[in-house]
């Protein structure tokens, strides 16, 4: 039976007279322990020095920086698939089944890795929490697109998408960028409510924001339903439908030409001027470093320029030969 809010308050009430009442220091000492906690899971899905993605021809290294303590609303996945999956094996099983299409994936997978870029909106250390949901079902979802495809495909994002469509509210999304680089420097990428990569190329060099006729568009993850698989339609409310993910591309052309996937803790930081004013001339004089000094000198000059408001990730990719 529906209960009104005088019979709601009245068991609150019951609740409240039967259950011991704790200290307040004990409750604080309860709550210390339980973001502690939920700081060491969180943690523990932060990416390793090992996991950096190793390519011929190519460096990738990123910095996260959180606001407020060890963890934050970013995160920051690598995907080197030599390393982290049997693509030898893989290949091996594909063969013998006669599986064309997933070799064909695999062996593009011999010569690419892949970085996911991702900002929940908050910067706490409870946010923290929907990044890790977000880690777990992308890495738990590669493995069965490996299986499927022999690479990923944007029909993991779309699976994602509906999951947080049906798990989070309108005031709790997030943005996300993925893609992935080939030894040639190709970088194929989708963005889903996320800040675009940018470019930095050319003699002297110069940050390039990519041509609105390059770029596809999406909304932030899990603020539109998906309908892009037959059981997984739902209604969709006043918003409608948002349309399929697409892919965007990119081309780093030259050795030591840059591309930059960043959350907007960078683009904002300082009211936005270290973007329009320092980093272009900052990236000139460490272009030909490698992309951890690189990014180790972004850090070092944007935490020099302004105290960061917000959460903080960047990730450098650098075209060697």
């Amino acid at each position: 039976m529906f209960r009104g809010p005088a019979a709601l308050h009245s068991w609150r009430d019951t609740v409240n007279r039967a259950v011991p009442q704790m200290p307040t220091d004990t409750w604080q000492a309860e709550i210390r322990a339980e973001l502690a906690n939920l700081e060491e899971i969180a943690l523990a899905t932060k990416p390793e020095p090992g996991d950096l993605p190793i390519l011929r021809g190519v460096e990738v290294h990123g910095i996260s920086i959180p606001l407020l303590r060890a963890i934050g609303g970013d995160h920051l996945i690598y995907l080197d698939f030599k390393q982290r999956y049997d693509l030898e094996r893989r290949l091996r099983e594909a063969e013998g089944a006669g599986r064309a299409e997933v070799v064909a994936g695999l062996r593009k997978c011999q010569q690419r890795a892949g970085v996911l870029v991702a900002d929940v909106s908050g910067h706490k250390v409870t946010d923290a929490l929907v990044a890790a949901m977000l880690h777990q079902a992308f890495l738990l979802g590669a493995y069965y697109e490996l299986d499927l495809f022999g690479e990923i495909t944007t029909r993991l994002f779309e699976h994602i998408n509906q999951r947080f469509y049906k798990s989070t509210t309108l005031n709790k999304y997030l943005t996300m960028v993925y893609g992935e680089v080939s030894e040639q420097g190709k970088f194929r990428f989708f963005s889903a409510g996320h800040p675009a990569p940018l470019v930095f190329a050319g003699r002297p060099g110069r940050i390039e924001h990519l041509p609105e006729d390059q770029l596809v568009r999406f909304p932030p993850v899990g603020m539109f339903a998906s309908n892009a698989y037959m059981d997984e339609r739902v209604d969709p409310g006043p918003l409608g439908y948002k349309r399929p993910y697409e892919v965007s591309e990119v081309e780093l052309l030259e050795a030591g030409d840059l591309l930059l996937l960043y959350t907007d803790g960078f683009a904002e930081h300082g009211g936005g001027r270290y973007l329009d004013e320092r980093a272009e001339a900052l990236l000139e004089a460490v272009r030909a470093e490698p992309a951890p000094e690189i990014c180790e000198r972004l850090r070092k000059d944007l935490l020099a320029f302004a105290a960061p408001e917000d959460d903080v990730t960047f990730v450098v990719v650098k075209k060697t030969e």
